[in-house]
């Protein structure tokens, strides 16, 4: 078949008035889309942003936990064997022959001026080297008696010479 033209002219009529509601909401909806995207990656964004700062402190917390950590396993484990060769010193400290007695007594000497002794143990050593010594008349021993305790110093009294002033009386701060 053939076309047929159409028998006369067609009429269009366009009515131009207000359009409707939904036609201009049906414009804007790419412009939505594209402020509810953006509004989505600045909250993506921001949340990002805390959490990295989050575990940045975490991870900072954690390092210092396990330096802490580390800190006192190493110091627990220095005290430990400090105390095992502290031991072994004061059996031979108190070994009946001489020789051992004395390489007990140089190697608690050796202990006593270790950081890691602490006063408790300097007393046990006191009482050990009174045991060892034969001093039982439970007096204070002098400085010279323990040797792992500090000498007495001379100006300890503080009074440096007859008119009764003391070190800490005339020194004097220099600025610069």
């Amino acid at each position: 078949m053939t076309p047929v033209p159409s028998p006369g002219p067609l009429d269009v009529v366009v009515h131009s008035g207000p359009a409707d509601w939904w036609v201009i909401l049906a414009g804007l909806g790419p412009l939505a889309v594209l402020i509810a995207a953006l509004l989505a990656f600045y909250i993506n964004w921001r949340t990002l942003k805390q959490r990295t700062a989050a575990d940045k402190t975490a991870l900072d917390q954690k390092r210092e936990a396990d330096a802490d950590a580390l800190r006192q396993k190493t110091e627990a484990d220095s005290r430990a064997e400090w105390w095992r060769r502290t031991q072994w010193a004061l059996d031979r400290a108190l070994d009946p022959d001489e020789g051992t007695k004395a390489l007990g007594l140089a190697t608690l000497e050796v202990l006593a001026r270790s950081e890691l002794a602490r006063t408790e143990e300097l007393e046990l050593f006191d009482i050990a080297w009174k045991s060892v010594s034969g001093d039982e008349s439970g007096g204070e021993a002098d400085a010279d008696a323990l040797p792992w305790q500090e000498p007495a110093l001379v100006d300890d009294g503080g009074n440096i010479g007859e008119n009764g002033t003391t070190d800490r009386d005339s020194t004097k701060e220099v600025g610069p």
